[in-house]
């Protein structure tokens, strides 16, 4: 994998974020990948096979919701990729962009440019006082 390989993948992540549409996640993932979308990687809460990231994505819904996201690739080697991101998002409270989260993102992708193994650490920001 390469930095332009990285970065065509976050392109398609962000149109299955976007959409939450079954085809568009199905094609970000191997049909055996593990998935933990909470700060610790291993364990009970990963989410396990292509089947199981795509019914947890889509419940989480955030197709419905605004949201913004940049991101920076800090390193490629081999297989594996490290991302820094910052998640906005928009609940509709009358204060847009309030709700904040930096992301580090470890991806492993397979030979055909699909992630085997995806994790993310996440932190919510603090609201301003």
């Amino acid at each position: 994998m390469d930095r332009a390989g990285v970065e065509r993948w976050i392109d398609g992540y962000r149109k299955a974020w976007a959409s939450d549409a079954s085809e568009d996640i199905e094609a970000l993932f191997t049909d055996d990948v593990a998935y933990s979308p909470f700060p610790w990687p291993r364990g009970a809460r990963q989410w396990i096979g292509r089947d199981k990231v795509v019914s947890k994505w889509q419940g989480r819904g955030d197709s419905r919701i605004g949201w913004k996201f940049d991101h920076d690739v800090l390193a490629v080697e081999g297989d594996t990729a490290v991302v820094e991101g910052w998640t906005y998002y928009d609940r509709g409270d009358g204060e847009p962009w309030t709700e904040a989260y930096a992301n580090v993102w470890l991806i492993r992708f397979a030979e055909d440019g699909r992630a085997r193994e995806f994790a993310e650490w996440w932190v919510q920001a603090p609201r301003e006082e």
